[in-house]
């Protein structure tokens, strides 16, 4: 276990960071190219002479992207903060009460995550336009919430399963009722694993596509993912357009990801080895 990693992991691990990161890098080197430099021989040439942010600023005049955005952040976070508050008490009954059929409510509930989208999107949409919630952050946020509650409380369960019954005896012998012991006990030790689930959920719901595309058909409730893709030119497709919104909209993932890498990491580990 003490064994030092020689030269060929380090040259194995640069391939394979480039191999991982070469799309994005191609992305955001197209982003910056003048748009004569995007079509042709000169369209496979990594770095430009002329380097340009006018694709960046064609974003937000030509087209309404900060709209896209707003609509994304709303859905994201909308959908986040109810998904993780309704898993987080799901989580911890199916984790810590006692009842009969905990197991077939467990697999049911994972059922749901999964039927394919493009099986349950009609349904789902006849549904929405009957209630009158096309077009609307609501048509989004409720489908989205309901494929993402049930990884959410998987996740969860393990988290509430590994805290010790031994405090909620304590708390129990102190007074304190069972709403009280989660609030002010259990629910704090289980930041971390709330934490990693909210990112998750966030992620999920900033780049889903499929919903998003059906649901929400007018102009002003487009998400990112599907106004990138309805970017069009008069004669050509805008890569250059396209490459700077891409990179607009990853970057602030990259960044939360890299931030937060360590409770991600430790909330999806957390329970796998047993005390």
């Amino acid at each position: 276990m003490q064994k030092k990693a020689g030269v060929g992991f380090y040259v194995f691990l640069v391939i394979f960071v480039f191999v991982i990161m070469f799309p994005f890098l191609w992305i955001l080197l197209s982003s910056v190219k003048p748009l004569s430099e995007l079509f042709g021989d000169q369209a496979f040439t990594w770095f430009t002479s002329n380097p340009t942010i006018q694709s960046y600023i064609s974003v937000f005049t030509i087209r309404p992207f900060h709209l896209y955005l707003w609509n994304s952040l709303v859905v994201a976070t909308v959908t986040t903060v109810y998904t993780v508050f309704v898993a987080a008490f799901a989580a911890y009954a199916i984790a810590r009460l006692r009842f009969r059929g905990k197991a077939i409510i467990l697999g049911v509930v994972l059922s749901v995550s999964m039927f394919p989208q493009i099986a349950t999107i009609s349904p789902i949409y006849i549904f929405l336009r009957n209630i009158g919630l096309t077009n609307s952050h609501l048509g989004l946020i409720i489908p989205y919430t309901t494929f993402a509650l049930p990884l959410s409380i998987w996740l969860l369960v393990t988290f509430f399963r590994k805290i010790p019954f031994d405090l909620e005896e304590s708390a129990k012998m102190d007074g304190a009722s069972m709403m009280q012991t989660y609030f002010r006990i259990i629910l704090p030790l289980a930041v971390p694993g709330i934490f990693t689930t909210a990112i998750l959920v966030f992620i999920a719901a900033w780049n889903e596509f499929l919903f998003a595309l059906v649901i929400n058909t007018a102009e002003d409730y487009k998400t990112v993912p599907v106004g990138i893709g309805m970017f069009q030119g008069q004669y050509t497709i805008p890569w250059g357009e396209i490459s700077a919104a891409t990179v607009i909209v990853t970057i602030p993932l990259v960044i939360m990801v890299l931030l937060f890498q360590r409770r991600i990491v430790s909330g999806l580990t957390s329970g796998a080895v047993k005390e």
